[in-house]
């Protein structure tokens, strides 16, 4: 069976930041999805789970009133690793060029005073938010992204090494 291309990136080395996990050519169509890495795998300690819960609805609701992104915007949901998110536009875009978004959709949950769509009727567990420890998270993100624009690791995964034998057969390390 073939490691899937997120398994192939070297997580003891991911900082956070904005990457691109895959792009799928769908036709005439390209769709993207980008890691949003808010926390080093492995190394620092996770998300809070209900603040992270909160963050996937402030943003996804902020993504998709956004004027100029709305109708590009596929998904926003958190990594089952809890270290950050993803996201899937249509088109091919650079992280540079999602940096912008990404900072605005993180700066906007300092301004939410209500996590949207926490009823009963509207979340598969309405009572697990945090909305205050998400203003944290995202206020720590958005301070990071600005003060790394200039980075490029923050924007390029670092790739894992394969031993390659000599008769072309490959080992991974994951």
């Amino acid at each position: 069976m073939e490691l899937i291309q997120s398994f192939s990136v070297d997580h003891t080395r991911v900082v956070p930041g904005i990457f691109t996990s895959r792009v799928d050519h769908l036709g005439e169509y390209a769709v993207t999805t980008y890691d949003i890495r808010l926390k080093r795998p492995n190394r620092e300690p996770v998300v809070d789970v209900g603040a992270m819960h909160s963050l996937e609805h402030i943003i996804a609701t902020f993504l998709r009133n956004d004027p100029d992104w709305k109708d590009d915007v596929i998904y926003w949901g958190p990594m089952g690793c809890l270290t950050g998110f993803y996201l899937i536009l249509k088109g091919e875009r650079t992280p540079r060029e999602v940096w912008p978004l990404m900072l605005a959709a993180f700066r906007a949950v300092n301004d939410a005073q209500e996590v949207p769509g926490t009823a009963p009727e509207n979340c598969g567990h309405y009572l697990m938010h945090n909305l205050g420890m998400a203003k944290w998270y995202a206020n720590e993100f958005a301070a990071y992204l600005e003060a790394n624009a200039d980075n490029d690791d923050i924007y390029e995964y670092p790739r894992t090494e394969r031993l390659v034998t000599d008769d072309g057969q490959h080992f991974f390390d994951s």
